[in-house]
C-alpha cells in the first residue's frame, strides 16, 4: 500500500517557457535541491524502518509552483486529479492516496495551495516561515509550520538589537501586503523599547531571474540610503527573492565602482544565502559577519553519506538532478556535437561546490522537510495501531488504509508528539506551529565561494521575558570594516555617566544631545533621560559619575580643632582652679574679704563650671549631650554673670551708705548680694526648664551643608528660646558693664568696678562678634565658635578681675593688708 505525500518546492529551477528567460540555459538554486534530498532520505529511512508503517510504504509526489499564484493552483489541482489529466476530484488510482502536503518554503506558497487544500480538509505542513492574517487559523485550520511563530522571531531581533545597544537601524522589507503588516507590527515595536529605524526601503517583489531586466532598469538612488554613515546595522525582512534583488544591486555597484558596503546584515529565518549558478563569481564579502535567525538543524546519521552517494547516473525517477548536475558544475550530461560545454562525467563530488551553491550538512529548511515526513508517518503509524485493533473485522491488513481520510492524518498530526533519530522532540502547540526556538547564525562568507555558519546563540520564546535570546558575542565574527570591534549603530554619540540626553528638536528621539548633570546630581549610566540624586547617605562624586558615602562629620577629640579647645578648657579650668585654692588659701587676707568673700568663690567655681561646660559641644551629638548643653551653658553663664552683676551693685551700695545720713545701710549686706545672684540664676533656669519641656534640643543632621559630608548636630529645637537664653544673657552682661562703668571711679580702697568694666567689655565684645559668626558657619565650625566664645569669655572675666588680685596676693603680699590698701587709695 503506497501513502502519497506532496512535496511542494518553491523555485527548484526553470525549465518551462525557456524563451521568457534572460538566459537560453535553465537556471536553478542548487542549494535547494538537499530539501530535495532530505524528502527522500526520509522517506527511505521509513519505509526501511519496520518499527514504523510495517509493510506499509511511504511515496511522494513532487510540484514546481515556479512562485507563481496561478502555477501553485494548477499544481494543486492536479494532485485531486487522476494523473495526467486535470480533473479535480476524480481519481480512479486506489493505491495513490494524497494524505499530506508539505511546503513550501515560501509563505505566499503556502497560502496559495491552503486554499484549495483546506477545502479538502488536507493537512499541509509548511517548512517556511509564515506570517499570518488576523484570524488565520480559521481560515486555514488545516495548516502546520515547522518552525516557530514568526512573532517570535521579531521578539528576537528586538532582543538582539537591545544586546549590542544597537539604536539607529536601517530596516528593509518586501514591498507587499506581508511587509506591510511586518512594519506594522515591528515598526512600533521598535520605538517603544528606544530603538530608531534611520530610514525605510522597501525591497521590490521579484519573482525570479525573469523580472531581471525589469530589476536592472528601475531607479536606484533609493537605495543610497544604505551608505548612512551612523546606520551600521540594517535588519532586513524579505524571502529569498529579497535576497536576489539586494545582489543584484551590489552587483550593479561594483561594476558602477561605488564604495564597498560594510554593513551588519541582521536577518529573519526567511533569508538563505544562496546563488543560482551563474552568480557563483559575484562577491558575497558584503555579507561576511551577518546574523540571522535560522531554524534550528541537525545532522540525522548517515545523511551526509547519502549525499555522497548522490550521482545523476546511480538515482532513478529523480527529474530535477540533471538540471542541478549541470548548473553546479557546469557541464552537459548530454553528449553534444559542438563541444560548447564540457561533459559531465558524473563522478563530480559534491563537496567540491562552494557552499554558497550547496552545503554538504543539513541545513534548518532541509531538517525541517525531515522532520516534517516524519510527523506525517508519525500520524499514519498511530491511525495504522488503532485500526489494527479493530483487524478481526478486515479480512485483510491491505485495506487498513484503505479508506484513510486526510482530515483523519490532521487530527492526529495535531497531537503528535515523538522523538526524531537524533533524539530531539517534536510536537506542534495549539497554532499548529513546531514548539522549537530558533539558533542565531553568524556568517562567515570567503572569497572563494565558502560558506562557514556559526551557531552564536539560541532564541527560546518558552521562558520569561526579557530573556528570550542567549548570545556568546565573543563567538562573533563582525565585517571586515570592523576590524573585530563590536560595531556601533546609533544616531550620536553615547551619553556618557555625568551627562544626560536632551532632545534635539524635530529629530526622533535616538537623536539627541548631551547636557552636564546640574550640580548635586548624577547620571551612572549611558545614555539617561535626566540625572538622578543620590540618597542623602550619598554625594556625587566630582564627575558627577556615581554616588560615594558620606563621611560624619562633627567635632571630635581626635582631631586638631578639637584637642586644641580641649586643651584650652582643661588649662582655664586648672587656672582657675589654682586661683580658687589661692583665694582659699589666703582667706584671711584683705584682698580675699573685699567685696564679698562668697561672691568670689561663686563667681570662681561658676567659671570653672563654665570651661568644663566646653566638653558638652565636643564629640558625637547624643540625646543627653543634646539635651543639657545649651541649659547647662546658659544656667552657668547666668550664674557667673549674675554673681559679677552681684559684686557691681555691692560696690555701688557700699560707696552710698559711706554718705552721712545714708538710708542705703540696710541693703548692704551679703543678702542683698545671694538674692541677685539667686534670683538672676533662677530666671534663667526657669527659661531653659521651658525650652525642654515644650521643644528640647535633640540630635540631627545636616547633609547639605557641605558635600560628602553628614553634619552631626544638635538641633537647637527651638531657635526662638535658645535666642531668649542668650539675649538673657547678654542683659546681665550689658547691665554689669553700665553698672561697673558707673562706678568705676568710686573713692574706694577696694573697688573692683574698674577691672569688672574692661572684663564686661572684653565679654560683650566677644559675644556680640559671636552671633554673625555663628550664623554665617555650618558644621563643627560653628559648634567651634560657641566652645571658642565660650572659653575667651570665661577667660575674660578671669584674667580680668581676678588677675590683678593674684599679683598682689603671690607677688606682694605685702600689700595685701588694710592699712596698704588705704593708704593706697589716699
Amino acid at each position: 500500500m503506497v501513502s502519497q505525500v506532496l512535496f511542494n518546492y518553491d523555485n527548484l529551477h526553470f525549465t518551462e517557457q525557456p524563451a521568457q528567460m534572460l538566459f537560453n540555459e535553465p537556471l536553478s538554486l542548487p542549494k535547494n535541491y538537499q530539501h530535495i534530498l532530505a524528502m527522500v532520505f526520509s522517506v527511505k529511512e521509513i519505509n526501511e524502518n519496520p518499527t514504523i508503517l510495517p509493510n506499509i510504504s511511504l511515496g511522494f509526489h513532487i510540484l514546481n509552483s515556479y512562485m507563481s499564484a496561478r502555477m501553485t493552483y494548477k499544481a494543486t489541482l492536479s494532485l485531486l486529479s487522476t494523473q495526467q489529466k486535470l480533473v479535480p476530484n476524480f481519481r480512479c488510482h486506489d493505491q495513490n492516496n494524497l494524505i499530506a502536503i508539505i511546503g513550501g518554503c515560501f509563505s505566499e506558497t503556502s497560502v496559495n495551495v491552503a486554499t484549495i487544500s483546506t477545502i479538502q480538509k488536507t493537512p499541509q505542513i509548511t517548512y517556511g516561515s509564515f506570517l499570518p492574517l488576523q484570524g488565520s487559523n480559521m481560515v486555514h485550520p488545516f495548516l502546520f509550520q515547522m518552525v516557530p511563530a514568526e512573532s517570535h522571531q521579531q521578539i528576537g531581533v528586538l532582543r538582539l538589537l537591545q544586546y549590542f545597544g544597537w539604536k539607529w537601524v536601517g530596516v528593509a522589507a518586501v514591498e507587499d501586503d506581508k511587509g506591510d503588516r511586518f512594519l506594522q507590527t515591528m515598526v512600533p515595536m521598535l520605538s517603544q523599547n528606544g530603538i530608531c529605524y534611520a530610514f525605510i526601503l522597501r525591497l521590490p517583489k521579484w519573482n525570479y531571474v525573469d523580472k531581471m531586466v525589469d530589476l536592472a532598469l528601475q531607479p536606484w538612488e533609493k537605495y543610497e540610503v544604505l551608505w548612512e554613515k551612523k546606520t551600521n546595522v540594517i535588519f532586513v525582512y524579505g524571502e529569498h527573492p529579497s535576497f536576489q534583488v539586494i545582489r543584484m544591486f551590489l552587483f550593479l555597484t561594483s561594476i558602477m565602482e561605488w564604495p564597498p558596503l560594510g554593513k551588519v546584515w541582521v536577518v529573519t529565518f526567511h533569508w538563505d544565502f544562496t546563488s543560482v549558478s551563474f552568480q557563483r563569481t559575484w562577491d558575497m564579502q558584503t555579507f561576511h559577519g551577518s546574523i540571522t535567525f535560522t531554524a534550528h538543524p541537525n545532522q540525522p546519521p548517515g545523511f551526509q553519506r547519502f549525499i555522497e552517494g548522490v550521482t545523476p547516473f546511480r538515482v532513478k525517477g529523480d527529474g530535477f538532478i540533471q538540471d542541478f548536475w549541470e548548473q553546479t558544475f557546469s557541464c552537459s550530461l548530454k553528449k553534444q556535437e559542438e563541444d560548447v560545454t564540457e561533459t559531465c562525467t558524473g563522478e563530480e563530488k559534491l563537496e567540491s561546490i562552494p557552499g554558497i551553491l550547496f552545503e554538504m550538512k543539513m541545513t534548518g529548511h532541509s531538517y525541517s522537510v525531515y522532520n516534517a515526513v516524519y510527523a506525517v508517518a508519525h500520524a499514519l503509524h498511530d491511525i495504522y495501531r488503532l485500526r489494527l485493533k479493530h483487524r478481526r473485522l478486515l479480512r485483510d491488513e491491505r485495506f487498513l488504509f484503505q479508506n484513510v481520510q486526510p482530515w483523519q492524518v490532521h487530527h492526529f498530526l495535531r497531537g503528535i508528539t515523538f522523538n526524531n533519530s537524533v533524539g530531539e522532540t517534536i510536537r506542534f502547540d495549539d497554532n499548529g506551529e513546531l514548539v522549537s526556538g530558533f539558533d542565531v547564525t553568524n556568517w562567515m562568507m570567503f572569497p572563494n565561494g565558502s560558506v562557514i555558519r556559526v551557531k552564536v546563540g539560541r532564541l527560546e520564546h518558552q521562558t520569561l521575558p526579557g530573556k528570550e535570546l542567549m548570545i556568546h558575542d565573543d563567538q562573533i565574527v563582525w565585517h571586515q570594516n570592523f576590524n573585530q570591534v563590536l560595531p556601533v549603530s546609533v544616531c550620536n554619540d553615547n551619553c556618557y555617566p555625568g551627562y544626560s540626553r536632551k532632545k534635539k528638536e524635530g529629530e526622533k528621539f535616538c537623536c539627541y544631545d548631551c547636557a552636564p548633570c546640574p550640580e548635586g546630581m548624577i547620571s551612572h549610566q549611558k545614555d539617561m533621560d535626566a540625572c538622578i540624586k543620590c540618597p542623602d547617605s550619598q554625594y556625587p562624586k566630582e564627575d558627577q559619575t556615581h554616588c560615594i558615602p558620606r563621611v560624619l562629620s562633627y567635632l571630635s577629640y581626635v582631631e586638631d580643632l578639637g584637642i586644641i579647645l580641649v586643651i584650652m578648657a582643661i588649662s582655664f579650668s586648672f587656672i582657675t582652679t589654682l586661683v580658687l585654692g589661692t583665694f582659699m588659701k589666703h582667706n584671711n587676707t584683705a584682698i580675699v574679704k573685699a567685696n564679698n568673700q562668697t561672691l568670689t568663690y561663686i563667681l570662681l567655681i561658676s567659671l570653672i563650671l563654665c570651661f568644663l561646660c566646653s566638653f558638652l559641644f565636643i564629640g558625637q551629638p547624643g540625646k543627653v549631650t543634646c539635651l543639657f548643653q545649651q541649659a547647662a551653658f546658659g544656667i552657668i553663664f547666668s550664674l557667673a554673670l549674675s554673681s559679677v552683676l552681684a559684686k557691681t551693685i555691692t560696690v555701688v551700695l557700699a560707696f552710698l551708705a559711706t554718705k552721712p545720713g545714708a538710708r542705703m545701710r540696710k541693703w548692704v549686706g551679703k543678702r542683698v548680694a545671694n538674692s541677685i545672684v539667686l534670683s538672676c540664676t533662677f530666671l534663667q533656669a526657669g527659661v531653659c526648664s521651658l525650652w525642654l519641656s515644650i521643644s528640647p534640643p535633640f540630635p540631627d543632621t545636616d547633609m547639605h551643608s557641605f558635600d560628602g559630608k553628614i553634619i552631626l548636630q544638635c538641633n537647637e529645637g527651638s531657635t526662638t528660646m535658645f535666642y531668649c537664653v542668650l539675649g538673657y544673657m547678654g542683659l546681665l552682661a550689658i547691665l554689669s558693664f553700665i553698672m561697673a562703668f558707673l562706678a568705676r571711679k568710686l573713692p574706694d580702697s577696694f573697688n573692683e568696678a574698674k577691672f569688672i568694666t574692661f572684663s564686661m567689655l572684653v565679654f560683650c565684645s566677644v559675644w556680640l562678634s559671636f552671633v554673625p559668626t555663628y550664623l554665617s558657619t555650618k558644621g563643627k565650625y560653628m559648634v567651634a565658635v560657641e566652645i571658642f566664645s565660650i572659653l575667651c569669655s570665661s577667660a575674660a572675666l578671669l584674667g580680668c578681675i581676678f588677675f590683678p588680685k593674684c599679683y598682689i596676693i603671690v607677688l606682694r603680699p605685702e600689700l595685701n593688708n588694710r592699712e596698704q590698701l588705704i593708704r593706697k587709695a589716699k
